[in-house]
């Protein structure tokens, strides 16, 4: 899990680590991150999946980066991408395509995020 750039809204983030924690998955926190820290911890620890906390308004362009820097490594197929955050629910649609498999946004029930995981990952 973690929070591309500066912005300061972190609770979500940190609800729903706990929440992962407490289902009794492996979670890397790594808080505050540029994107290229992003990618070298997720390839370096062996993810199956990379949380990102954003704020509305950074979603496109962060996401992006993340999913252009996992394709030029070679690493886009053996990881997840989840994204969550204050988003307008109109962009789902356009995250997904460009490769997020879920995105959550506020109300986001923790369980569902679980189970989203625990059904959708390959290992």
């Amino acid at each position: 899990m973690s929070k591309p750039g500066i912005d300061g809204h972190w609770r979500g983030g940190i609800v729903v680590s706990r929440a992962i924690r407490d289902a009794g998955m492996e979670l890397i926190f790594e808080g505050f991150q540029n994107v290229h820290q992003i990618v070298e911890a997720a390839i370096q620890e062996d993810v199956d999946v990379i949380g990102l906390s954003i704020h509305s308004g950074a979603h496109f362009a962060y996401t992006q980066e993340i999913i252009d820097l996992l394709k030029e490594r070679g690493v886009i197929d053996n990881i997840m991408i989840l994204v969550g955050g204050v988003i307008p629910a109109k962009d789902f649609p356009k995250l997904r395509e460009i490769g997020v498999a879920n995105v959550y946004g506020p109300g986001s029930m923790t369980a569902d995020i679980i189970e989203f995981i625990k059904t959708n990952v390959k290992r």
